[in-house]
């Protein structure tokens, strides 16, 4: 039986600033998106969390990733691009109180069943 290959999925939560919530996914969804997948990163989901820990605004990016080293050559790619920085970089971060990342391996299968349809 042939194994499945591993896949590296990142779980990333913005703690956003009050009143926040709906213009960070505006702008996530519309502006932000789009410019990590032409850079080709690979988006499963993101939104709002169901529950707003503490009564604050949060929400979630899901990414997945060939390997821890393909993780961190994208996001320094894309972090440092002029199409990020130039772009949508400052109506996403002054939105943000603070984030938290999660990496884990996982199975294709795995980040196949957490895509949003």
């Amino acid at each position: 039986m042939r194994r499945e290959a591993a896949v590296i999925l990142e779980f990333r939560t913005y703690r956003l600033k009050p009143g926040t919530s709906a213009d960070f996914l505006r702008v996530m969804r519309e502006v932000c998106l789009p410019l990590l997948e032409n850079a080709g990163l690979r988006v499963v989901d993101c939104g709002r969390s169901l529950v707003a820990e503490d009564g604050q605004e949060e929400a979630y990016l899901i990414r997945a990733f060939a390997s821890l080293e393909e993780h961190e050559r994208q996001e320094r790619e894309f972090y440092g691009s002029e199409a990020w920085l130039n772009g949508p970089r400052e109506e996403i971060v002054s939105r943000i109180e603070n984030y938290h990342s999660i990496v884990i391996e996982t199975s294709e299968a795995a980040v196949e069943a957490l895509r949003r349809r």
